[in-house]
C-alpha cells in the first residue's frame, strides 16, 4: 500500500500540466505558482496522513476555489483565453475525496453542492443529491435542500414532491419537513394563480373579450384570444355570458392543484402524525397565513381551526387560531375589516365565557391569559395602520384594554407567562403608547421576578407618549 508521502506526491504530479499553462500564459509568475505548488504540497500531505479531519478538506476546497477564482480575473483583465475545467476540476475532486472520507458530514455535502450550483453543473448536482441522500436518508434537512433544488432550480414540482414524500416515509417525526412540504405546495399554487393572471386566464370569459386598448397597452396582462376548440365546437354565447367562465376554466379552476386539497390533505396527515398537537396546528396555521392573499387560503385556514377544535378544543394555541381566523390576511382600512372585527369580538367573548365555566380556576386564568396575550400581539399592528377610521381604532384600543386585563394581572402573569414574552408584550404596548397598561404590567412582573434587568429597564427608561394609539 502507498504511503501518505506517495500519494501526495502522485497528486501534485497531475497537476504540474495546469501550473505549467498559468506560466506560460502569463497568468500566475513563476514565484506564484511555486508558492502554489508548496501550498498544495503542504495540503495533500495533511490529507494523506493519518488524523486528517473533516474540516481541513474543506479548507482545502476554499483555496483552491480563492486560486480559481483569482485565475478567472486575471484572464478577464488580461485578455488571455484560459481553460476553466482544470480548476474546476479539481475543486471537485478535493470535494469528492472529502466526501467519500467523511461521507457522515453533512456541512461537506452541502459545500460540495453549493460549489456544483455555483458552477451550474447541473448533473453533477443531481448524482450529489443521489449519493447524499442514499447515505442521511434520516436528515429532513438534506430532503428539504433536495426538494427547494428541484423547485428552484428545475421547476419541476413533481420531482420536488417526489422528494418531500420519499423524505416524510424516513422522516415522518421531523415536524420542519411537514411545514416545507406545506409551504412548497402553498408556493406553488401561488405560482400557478400569478402566471393565470399574466395570461389574463384569471377573468372571466365576458371580461377577457372585453379588454380595452388602453388595457393592451399596460403590459399586465397578455390577452388570449377565442381557442380553436372554441371556435369549432360554436359555443352558445347566451350560456358562456351567463356562466363567466367555460367549462374548461371551471373545471380547471377546481382542480386539487387551485382549491387547496393538496395543502388540507397534508395538513390532515400532519395532525394524525402529531396526534393533534395544538402548538403544531397553530404554527401551520401561520403558515398558510402568509398566503392569505391566495383564493383558496381561506378554505385551510377554517380547515386547520375545525380541526383543533376537534382535537385539542380547549388549548390555547387552538382558541388563538379560531379568534384570529377571520381578519387573516385583511387590510385595517378594507371594507371587510369592521365585518371580520365584529367575530374576533364575539368569539373572544364566548372564549372567556366558555373558559369561566371550567372546574379548574387556574386553566382558566392560565388558558385566558395566553389566548388575551397572543390577541394584543396580533392587534398591536392594526393600530400602527396609517389612515384608521377613528371607531375601529377605538375598538382595537378597548380590545386591547380588555384583553390586557386578563393576562398582566397579577395571578396571570404569575401562572402563564415567561420572563421573555411578558417583557415583549409590555415593549410592545409601550411602543404604541398604552402607558397605564404598561406601568400596572410593571407591577404585576416585578412581583413575579424582582431582579430581571429587562423589566428593570423599561420601568427606568421611562414610557413613551402615544404613537400609534390616537
Amino acid at each position: 500500500m502507498a504511503g501518505a508521502s506517495d500519494k501526495a506526491r502522485f497528486y501534485l504530479e497531475q497537476s504540474v500540466p495546469e501550473l505549467q499553462e498559468l506560466i506560460r500564459k502569463k497568468l500566475f509568475t513563476t514565484e506564484e505558482v511555486r508558492s502554489i505548488a508548496k501550498k498544495r504540497s503542504t495540503f495533500e500531505h495533511k490529507l494523506n496522513a493519518r488524523g486528517s479531519t473533516a474540516s481541513d478538506y474543506a479548507r482545502y476546497a476554499v483555496y483552491e476555489m480563492n486560486l480559481d477564482s483569482l485565475r478567472r480575473k486575471r484572464s478577464r483583465r488580461l485578455g488571455v483565453k484560459a481553460t476553466s475545467y482544470a480548476g474546476q476540476r479539481r475543486i471537485f475532486f478535493v470535494l469528492d475525496r472529502a466526501t467519500r472520507k467523511f461521507h457522515g458530514d453533512t456541512d461537506l455535502w452541502l459545500q460540495y453542492l453549493t460549489f456544483a450550483r455555483q458552477q451550474k453543473a447541473n448533473k453533477k448536482v443531481t448524482q450529489i443529491i443521489t449519493t447524499m441522500l442514499r447515505l442521511h436518508p434520516t436528515s429532513p434537512e438534506l430532503w428539504v435542500y433536495a426538494a427547494a433544488y428541484a423547485m428552484e432550480e428545475r421547476g419541476d414540482i413533481t420531482e420536488a414532491r417526489s422528494y418531500m414524500q420519499r423524505g416524510l416515509r424516513f422522516c415522518s417525526h421531523s415536524k420542519d419537513l411537514w411545514i416545507e412540504y406545506l409551504k412548497l405546495e402553498m408556493i406553488h399554487i401561488a405560482k400557478i394563480l400569478a402566471r393565470r393572471h399574466i395570461l389574463g386566464l384569471d377573468v372571466t370569459f365576458s371580461e377577457r373579450h372585453q379588454v380595452s386598448d388602453a388595457d393592451l397597452t399596460t403590459g399586465d396582462v397578455i390577452p388570449l384570444s377565442s381557442t380553436p376548440m372554441e371556435q369549432d365546437m360554436d359555443l352558445d354565447d347566451n350560456r358562456i355570458h351567463s356562466t363567466g367562465f367555460t367549462s374548461v376554466e371551471k373545471k380547471l379552476a377546481s382542480t386539487p392543484a387551485l382549491n387547496g386539497a393538496i395543502p388540507i390533505a397534508i395538513v390532515d396527515s400532519a395532525m394524525k402524525k402529531f396526534f393533534g398537537d395544538a402548538a403544531f396546528g397553530a404554527h401551520i396555521f401561520g403558515i398558510v397565513a402568509e398566503f392569505s392573499q391566495l383564493p383558496c387560503a381561506r378554505r385551510i385556514l377554517q380547515h386547520i381551526v375545525n380541526t383543533l377544535l376537534t382535537t385539542a378544543p380547549t388549548s390555547p394555541p387552538t382558541l388563538d387560531c379560531l379568534i384570529r381566523e377571520s381578519v387573516v390576511g385583511l387590510v385595517a382600512t378594507s371594507p371587510e375589516f369592521p365585518g371580520a372585527l365584529m367575530t374576533v369580538l364575539d368569539r373572544f367573548d364566548s372564549t372567556v365565557q366558555n373558559l369561566g365555566s371550567l372546574d379548574k380556576a387556574q386553566d382558566s386564568t392560565r388558558t385566558c391569559a395566553s389566548v388575551s396575550r397572543h390577541m394584543i400581539t396580533w392587534i398591536l399592528p392594526y393600530l400602527a395602520t396609517s389612515g384608521l377610521d377613528s371607531d375601529i381604532r377605538r375598538v382595537l384600543k378597548s380590545m386591547v384594554q380588555t384583553a390586557a386585563n386578563y393576562c398582566l394581572s397579577d395571578t396571570s402573569v404569575e401562572l402563564s407567562s415567561t420572563k421573555a414574552e411578558t417583557i415583549t408584550l409590555l415593549e410592545g404596548l409601550n411602543a404604541c403608547g398604552f402607558k397605564d397598561l404598561v406601568q400596572s404590567g410593571l407591577v404585576s412582573a416585578l412581583k413575579v421576578w424582582p431582579d430581571e434587568p429587562g423589566l428593570l429597564a423599561l420601568q427606568a427608561s421611562g414610557l413613551q407618549q402615544p404613537d400609534c394609539v390616537q
